[in-house]
């Protein structure tokens, strides 16, 4: 046991003379390597190459259905009727809802009874404007005694008489030694013209008594002659009364059609709220919405049922002001649909709306884009989130450079690093990956990724 004790001591010793060693080796490898700076590595460079430069803009939004259809009744009343319910889908011209129409029903029954009153009233106007007689007889040949056409002018005025005409003298053949002769009128002497005041005075006597004839036979009394009487002055009255009795005729027979006008405006729209006391569904689609039940009181133009149309579904988003002004409609876009997971395909779409106004949210203002499918899929889901691309420029074959290598762009100008130098360069399209290079550089030409 004495013999080890030394060699186990020897061994100690060793071990720590190790360690010691290796201390101060380390010590002064950090010592000489502390002042040395480690080499930089070789920038990234890459070659001018022909290629496709892409632009696009991304952002997220929702699918939409491209028309929804607010539906409700024409005419308050109790709910007696839901045959849909939110999700099912219902073919056009399909019974959605009803309320209780007996009030409407009646409506229509009381408008169409007004109505056939109205026609029966304008078949009586012109009935009776038909019988309605001619205009008054006035003053005829028959009625007009002798001598009223001689002593009276076209306005039924007393006239002078004319006076006589002498008779004419004929001279008679005879020979030329024989005196002329006188031959005699062979007619009696005429009776002298009556006075003016006399003819007249008749006149008026035997019209007046002509006149009270007519009067008389018109009132199942016979007629007198040669009282005092209005002649054809009654006449013309009578005339005048059958104009108006014939205006008369026609205000009634107006009177009579406006009111069957309004009859029929009347019946037309009692029909119409009759027709929407049931809902029906104008086209294809979702039902996403029903705002009341059986027994339920709704009021005339409310919305009850909210109808998709989920076979037309769109694309509802909005970018920043910052990527709107390189929007346009006819843009081609993919939609990548969210909960379809990381392996979804990109589904083709088109911009076909762009917002011309813009709506802040308080912190960015934002433009509203619509997005329609090129090939939608079937079983797209109203709300559903989609991330969407929309290319807003592309070229083909033109010299390209990554975009991180060109620097401070200024309008169509910008700086790359070439061979170590900083280079002007012309610049063309730019993309999230590739920047289009319209001078400057050479097919080919080595510049530095990133710097």
């Amino acid at each position: 046991m004495s013999e080890m004790r030394p060699v186990r001591r020897r061994l100690r010793w060793a071990a720590a003379a190790v360690v010691v060693a290796g201390l101060v080796a380390a010590g002064v490898t950090r010592a000489l390597t502390a002042g040395a700076e480690p080499s930089p590595a070789a920038p990234a460079t890459v070659a001018v190459d022909r290629g496709t430069v892409t632009a696009q803009v991304a952002t997220t939004g929702t699918v939409q259905p491209a028309q929804t259809r607010s539906l409700s009744f024409t005419v308050s009343g109790t709910v007696k009727d839901v045959k849909v319910r939110p999700g099912q889908m219902v073919a056009p011209g399909e019974d959605l809802a009803a309320v209780d129409d007996t009030g409407a029903a009646a409506a229509v029954d009381a408008a169409r009874q007004t109505l056939d009153d109205a026609e029966d009233q304008l078949t009586a106007a012109r009935a009776a404007a038909e019988q309605e007689p001619d205009a008054g007889d006035g003053c005829t040949g028959a009625d007009v005694p002798a001598g009223y056409a001689t002593t009276h002018g076209p306005s039924g005025a007393a006239t002078p008489p004319t006076p006589a005409t002498p008779a004419a003298t004929t001279p008679a053949s005879r020979p030329a030694s024989a005196r002329p002769t006188t031959t005699a009128p062979a007619t009696a002497p005429a009776s002298p013209a009556p006075s003016p005041s006399a003819a007249t005075a008749g006149t008026s006597t035997t019209v007046a008594g002509k006149a009270q004839q007519k009067t008389g036979r018109q009132d199942g009394v016979p007629g007198q002659t040669g009282q005092t009487g209005q002649s054809c002055t009654g006449d013309r009255q009578n005339e005048q009364g059958g104009q108006n009795g014939q205006a008369g005729g026609s205000d009634a027979i107006l009177s009579a059609q406006q009111r069957v006008t309004q009859a029929g405006v009347a019946l037309a729209d009692a029909e119409d709220a009759l027709a929407g006391a049931t809902i029906t569904a104008p086209i294809r689609g979702r039902i996403l919405a029903v705002a009341g039940k059986v027994g339920s009181q709704v009021s005339g133009g409310g919305t009850f049922v909210t109808l998709a149309d989920v076979y037309d579904m769109q694309v509802s988003a909005a970018f920043p002001e910052a990527d709107a002004d390189r929007l346009a409609v006819r843009q081609k876009a993919t939609v990548t649909l969210t909960a379809a997971g990381a392996d979804a395909a990109a589904l083709g779409a088109t911009v076909v709306q762009v917002d011309p106004v813009g709506s802040s949210d308080g912190t960015m203002v934002r433009y509203g884009v619509v997005l329609s499918f090129t090939q939608a899929p079937e079983d797209l889901l109203v709300g559903q989130s989609a991330a969407v691309r929309v290319t807003t420029g592309e070229k083909s074959g033109v010299l390209r450079v990554p975009s991180a290598a060109v620097h401070d762009v200024t309008g169509d100008r910008g700086t790359v690093l070439c061979a170590g130098a900083r280079t002007q360069v012309g610049v063309g399209l730019r993309g999230d990956r590739y920047t289009e290079i319209t001078s400057g550089l050479a097919e080919g030409a080595t510049v530095t990724r990133s710097w």
